[in-house]
């Protein structure tokens, strides 16, 4: 088995995408929060000291999945064509559901930026609610599609 991102000599390298086509390149990702009963209603009420914590959690994964190559020492930095940012309230949990949706046309895709703009966001949900619930988990961060790109589509089968 080859590993991508070490050469020759063993050695760490990012993977050279110079001679890849530019296709259109979707990926989305999604994870869940869950916490207490009071946490939740904390967030859905507005009622959180530290300020607005899903509109917080939206800019924090705008800004997770722009910044993916700061963090993540292989990727390649990226021009984005579009981020889009879904959260859906889980009231029998409690909790959250965050799906991230990155896009571009490019040579490599967007994966890694979809899963970290989503582990971002829910990190901030927990940051910003942490007074609360400290309990709160973070689970299931995963790809759920994507498109484009020489390996083709991939899109998670419901259970």
């Amino acid at each position: 088995m080859n590993l991508t991102h070490i050469d020759d000599n063993n050695r760490p390298m990012m993977v050279d995408v110079s001679n890849k086509n530019e296709t259109k390149r979707i990926a989305s990702a999604s994870g869940i929060i869950s916490m207490s009963k009071e946490a939740f209603e904390a967030i859905i009420n507005n009622n959180v000291k530290k300020g607005p914590v899903l509109q917080t959690a939206v800019i924090s994964s705008i800004m997770g999945a722009k910044k993916t190559s700061d963090l993540i020492p292989m990727c390649h930095p990226l021009l984005l064509t579009g981020i889009n940012c879904d959260v859906e309230e889980l009231p029998a949990l409690p909790g959250f559901k965050l799906i991230v949706t990155v896009k571009l046309n490019g040579q490599t895709g967007v994966e890694m930026e979809a899963l970290t703009g989503v582990s971002l966001g829910l990190l901030t949900i927990y940051d910003m609610v942490k007074a609360i619930d400290k309990s709160m988990v973070i689970s299931n961060i995963q790809l759920e599609e994507k498109s484009g790109g020489k390996s083709g589509d991939f899109k998670r089968e419901e259970i």
